[in-house]
């Protein structure tokens, strides 16, 4: 059990007295105690949701801007589920899952989240590196050209990752104090840390807005086009076209997501009070911005790429895509250097959290105090991924289906152990659902573990030829 603090109290008070008051005169307030959806926010703008958002845009245009959206919203009904239970019980998801559901399931998933979190920092720093340097380039001039047999660039990016994981590394291990502080307090590093991703959220969608906005000037962007996006009236016909719906489906809510979620939510020390709260909260930091982001970003490549004569094939990287803006007619700031600062802090929010998911999974695994000193030397477990900006090119194509398949039917699977939470009266008490509002979230649960489910097998399927 978590022991509530007089902060805590206080804010309990305030809740319930926001509680009599209509929807919209209680946003004000819930925006500014939100926080932990802002960091699954920043854990799930990574990587993976900027080059499928550019695939989404370059390859089938306006056609497909539904699909995000709609993969968000699935998901969030998930985290819905999880915020109740973890908040009803006051007791961690991975001893819920462990005591409840099953054992050998709970310690996969923690296994699996933690692991999943290592090896895409791999990915996310040659990433990262790979921005900071665009980013170099287009403000200073200076750049380090790549000689055959030369290892002068590679010594370059690992420096320009090693830079980042520093930035990152400070940020986790000050979250890491936060046991050891007041968490509600004025200072305290989960609220600072929460007040950054907050900033850093609305800057990656003020720079994609500016590419966007840019676009448009420039007669890139259809505006009417844009809007019959949003309303599906048509699926893929297309192997490709069906491979990116469903990556998109499955992966908007990763299982490192799943897992640091609920601590997120103790760390706070929130209550059965703050329900609504932590769902304004998921809307608020998870959904919106993710919405944002993933649009502006597609709409962009859908103007600029879609229907032009640039070579696009296979995934398109977000180095090449800032080149290629260039030469669809933006300008080199807009195209290059804002462009790269909204991927660089996609990139590093979501490091940070990958960061935080292997502290609280290797805590509750060997039952570490969370903020000790083992807890905080589990957060830099990711550290040798900064080693991605050699090896990544080679070791992806031997980790990414393995990762995938083994994280994606987990996920499915830890879906199922949540809605059989969710049902259970000896673990949720009172608080279990009833009437029509339970079976209504049973149905939307059900819609999210076939969803996930159907596309993880077809997914695999397809990378399996």
């Amino acid at each position: 059990m978590i022991q509530s603090t007089p902060e805590t109290n206080n804010e309990i008070e305030v809740l319930r007295a926001l509680a009599k008051k209509p929807w919209y005169a209680r946003v004000p307030t819930y925006l500014k105690l939100s926080g932990p959806g802002w960091l699954q926010g920043a854990m799930t703008l990574g990587g993976g949701s900027a080059v499928t958002s550019l695939t989404i845009g370059a390859v089938f245009g306006y056609e497909f801007l539904w699909v995000q959206p709609v993969a968000m919203i699935i998901g969030c009904i998930m985290l819905f589920a999880l915020a109740h239970q973890t908040l009803h019980s006051q007791t961690s998801p991975f001893e819920s899952m462990k005591k409840h559901v099953n054992t050998p399931l709970a310690w996969a998933w923690a296994i699996a989240a933690f692991a999943s979190s290592i090896i895409w920092g791999f990915a996310h720093y040659p990433l990262s590196a790979g921005m900071l340097e665009e980013i170099i380039v287009v403000s200073t001039g200076f750049s380090v050209e790549q000689q055959k047999g030369d290892f002068t660039r590679d010594l370059y990016l690992l420096l320009l990752a090693v830079l980042i994981w520093t930035g990152c590394a400070f940020t986790a291990w000050r979250y890491g104090d936060q046991v050891e502080e007041n968490p509600s307090g004025k200072h305290s590093a989960v609220k600072v840390f929460e007040t950054s991703i907050k900033v850093l959220s609305g800057l990656i969608v003020v720079a994609f807005a500016w590419v966007v906005i840019s676009a448009s000037i420039n007669g890139k962007v259809d505006w009417s086009a844009v809007m019959a996006g949003y309303i599906p009236s048509s699926l893929p016909q297309t192997s490709e076209g069906v491979t990116t719906m469903m990556a998109a489906l499955g992966s908007a809510v990763g299982i490192n997501m799943t897992f640091i979620y609920g601590y997120t939510l103790l760390h706070k020390k929130w209550t059965p009070d703050h329900v609504e709260l932590s769902r304004y909260d998921i809307g608020f930091g998870l959904v919106v911005p993710y919405i944002l982001v993933t649009s502006l970003i597609s709409i962009a490549a859908a103007g600029a790429f879609y229907g032009s004569d640039l070579d696009i094939q296979g995934k398109l990287s977000p180095t090449q895509a800032g080149k290629m803006f260039m030469s669809a007619g933006l300008d080199e700031v807009t195209s290059r250097l804002i462009f790269a600062f909204g991927i660089l802090g996609m990139a590093v929010g979501s490091l940070v959290m990958h960061m935080l998911c292997c502290g609280s999974a290797a805590a509750a695994m060997f039952n570490w105090k969370e903020g000790s000193l083992p807890y905080k030397l589990a957060l830099l477990a990711p550290t040798p991924a900064v080693l991605g900006v050699f090896v990544w090119s080679t070791m992806g194509a031997y980790v990414v289906l393995p990762t995938s398949a083994i994280c994606g039917f987990l996920l499915p699977i830890a879906y199922i152990g949540w809605a059989s939470l969710h049902n259970n009266k000896a673990y949720l008490g009172d608080a279990r659902p009833k009437g029509v509002k339970r079976l209504l979230f049973n149905l939307a649960m059900l819609l999210c573990i076939v969803t996930v489910l159907a596309s993880v097998v077809y997914s695999t399927y397809v990378k399996l030829g």
